[in-house]
């Protein structure tokens, strides 16, 4: 039988120091709190924000039909069939438009930044009237990935659906955890395990303040210790939609030395 050391989740005073960056932005004197909670919406120091590095116009083009024989027509003209929407207080609505869009761009860009990671970023689409830049520019407008259907086998992309994103939207996003402070862990240094429990949160985010990933630092984690969703500190605009109690990672520690010598007889 493993024994192991009841979870607690970290006192409030260690929280203070856990995620002491991200809670000093928040509560720093120039900040009010209506504003922040207030369109218009802007990153706060200390919280990820997109690399603009990694910004992308996704060129596309209208459609008229769909099915299964068209969107095996289109796959093999290299494009992507795909669908906007128009999403409105995290709910999908109507305006919706066929569009496709090139297969390799997708796949470059799901390749490069992960598929959680391509869910959770904000591009520029360009619906043009011919191929790509070419014709009339039908619509430019800023979209959300929702959902990407890859190909089991090859992982090329088989179907993309975008929603509208402008400052007006309230989005929900599974943002991705980003894990850090391993090699600080009192626990991990013990020889413990870490536990990962959650790597993407669902929130209701202001489409201008998407944050790109949640930092989790473990640096002061020990065993037996857990997080919760409740303990990620986010933009105050930023609306959990999961049970804050839920917990999203674990230090969980080894057998102690008697049950291994016992194993051993």
């Amino acid at each position: 039988m493993l024994l192991r050391r009841p979870l607690q989740t970290l006192t409030p005073p260690l929280l203070r120091r856990h995620f002491s960056a991200s809670a000093a932005a928040v509560s720093a004197p120039d900040h009010n709190i209506d504003e922040l909670l207030s369109p218009p919406f802007d990153y706060l120091p200390g919280h990820p924000r997109p690399d603009a590095k990694h910004d992308e116009v996704i060129f596309a083009v209208p459609r008229d039909s769909s099915g299964r024989h068209f969107a095996a027509k289109e796959r093999k003209a290299g494009r992507v069939p795909a669908i906007v929407f128009e999403q409105e207080n995290g709910q999908e609505g109507g305006n919706k438009r066929l569009v496709s869009v090139p297969s390799k761009q997708i796949r470059k860009l799901v390749d490069h930044l992960g598929r959680s990671f391509f869910l959770s970023r904000l591009f520029r689409l360009q619906v043009w009237s011919e191929h790509a830049g070419q014709g009339d520019l039908i619509e430019s407008v800023r979209v959300l990935p929702r959902k990407v259907h890859l190909h089991a086998g090859t992982d090329e992309p088989l179907n993309v659906t975008f929603m509208r994103a402008p400052s007006s939207a309230l989005l929900k996003i599974d943002v991705p955890l980003m894990y850090i402070g391993e090699d600080a862990s009192p626990g991990l240094r013990k020889g413990a395990y870490f536990n990962t429990i959650k790597r993407t949160v669902k929130f209701l985010c202001p489409a201008d303040i998407v944050p790109p990933y949640i930092e989790v630092d473990l640096s002061e984690l020990d065993v037996g210790q857990k997080l919760l969703m409740r303990d990620l500190i986010v933009h105050p605009a930023l609306k959990l939609l999961q049970s804050p109690d839920q917990p999203i990672c674990s230090i969980i520690g080894s057998r102690a030395p008697d049950q291994k010598k016992e194993k051993s007889k």
